[in-house]
């Protein structure tokens, strides 16, 4: 796809220039211009020390030393902490590599990942002043951010989701319960991509209805809620008499929760295949699909999504971030277009959303349980994700311009 040059003066923004061996802008060479700051960051096992947390805008070198056990990598976060806006990784004990950014004005945070995989240790605000630069946003640049991302979201549920299987195995069911939103959270957040493989979201997210519809066996997650909120299960008389309301036994259980771990490492693994690929419209679209499946008559909105353990404002609130990530991703091809004025409401709206699911809690403290948010408020989230929806719905035209 051929695209005009599209410069753009950014107050903030942060853009990857090259990570060691990795280019993420064909138009920047990969050693750093000699008038890039330097900062020195020590990586180890359970830390990640960057020597200054602030940053005048320019040309930004993160010089990482690994001095841990592990092969690490380092991240430089949008403010929202979720968005990859610089990385380098496979940084093997005892070595050095450089991420080399363009940084505007703004609020962010740096992060290393020892192993690769489960949550970042040391994160840490970064600040970055002065005035707005000027960037020429490239497609394969901007595509590799978000690819970073999806990785490090399979990264992290990894270990969610055996986490979660452990409890749910041992027989554990008040904590396999109390896991079972937040080892979904990684997976809610890149669910478009997930589905780009075959056979992979059906075995680890779908529902019985939907299992049943194609024929497929009922496995995964929800297999897992059916089982552990077994009483709500026999109350919904649409399942009178399925044998899948038998509990399951531990042999049973142990076959159920090593399957989905094994669906979760197959996906890990996909992503981080040389050969994953998407596309800016596979970006845009995903993270229309995501708020889509808020509102699907399956969805989260109506309730059906985790018709058992009412856990959907987890979900919903994932699906919104995730969405959330990709816009910001996509935004400054956007704006380089000359849609600055569909992404400053974009970006409103998206405030209002997650303003009001924060009325209903957190990751941290928990989310209310869903069947308790009554037609009145289902009404307001509907409005809410309805005024989202519409400009986000216009977001491929604005960014895939030929």
């Amino acid at each position: 796809m051929d695209h005009a040059p599209r410069t753009r003066r950014f107050a903030g923004g942060l853009i990857a220039l090259a990570s060691s061996s990795l280019l993420l802008t064909g138009c920047v060479p990969n050693a750093a211009p000699e008038s890039a700051a330097s900062i020195a960051v020590t990586a180890s096992d359970a830390d990640c020390a960057v020597e200054q947390h602030e940053a005048t805008s320019g040309t930004v070198t993160f010089t990482v030393q690994n001095d841990g056990t592990q092969v690490n990598e380092f991240y430089v976060l949008g403010s929202n902490e979720l968005t990859i806006v610089g990385e380098v990784e496979n940084i093997a004990p005892g070595a050095s590599r450089d991420l080399t950014v363009q940084v505007g004005p703004g609020d962010y945070f740096t992060s290393c990942k020892p192993g690769m995989i489960g949550a970042g240790v040391g994160q840490a605000p970064f600040t970055v002043t002065g005035d707005a630069i000027e960037t020429s946003p490239e497609d394969d640049a901007v595509i590799a951010q978000y690819v970073a991302y999806v990785k490090a979201q399979t990264e992290e549920l990894v270990p969610q989701v055996q986490s979660f299987v452990d409890a749910y195995q041992a027989g554990d069911d008040a904590e396999a319960k109390r896991l079972f939103p937040l080892a979904r959270v990684s997976y809610e957040r890149i669910e478009p991509t997930a589905e780009q493989f075959g056979d992979l979201d059906p075995k680890i997210d779908y529902r019985k209805p939907g299992a049943d519809e194609e024929g497929l066996e009922f496995t995964g997650f929800h297999r897992i809620e059916m089982d552990l909120w077994h009483d709500e299960a026999v109350a919904n008389g649409d399942y009178t008499g399925d044998p899948d309301l038998t509990p399951l036994t531990p042999e049973q259980r142990t076959e159920l929760g090593d399957r989905l771990v094994a669906d979760i490492t197959e996906l890990k693994d996909s992503v981080a295949s040389p050969d994953f690929a998407l596309t800016l419209a596979d970006i845009t679209e995903g993270a229309k699909g995501l708020l889509d499946e808020i509102a699907a008559p399956d969805g989260k909105l109506p309730g059906e999504e985790n018709e058992f353990a009412h856990t959907d404002l987890y979900d919903f609130t994932a699906n919104v971030e995730g969405a959330q990530v990709a816009f910001e991703t996509v935004r400054q091809i956007a704006e380089a277009n000359g849609e600055e004025q569909l992404t400053a409401d974009i970006e409103r709206r998206f405030d209002d959303m997650l303003a009001l699911l924060a009325t209903y809690g957190s990751y941290e403290d928990g989310f209310v349980s869903y069947d308790t948010v009554d037609d009145a408020a289902r009404n307001e989230l509907a409005a809410k994700l309805g005024a989202l929806s519409e400009p986000m719905s216009r977001l491929t035209a604005a960014v895939v311009q030929a």
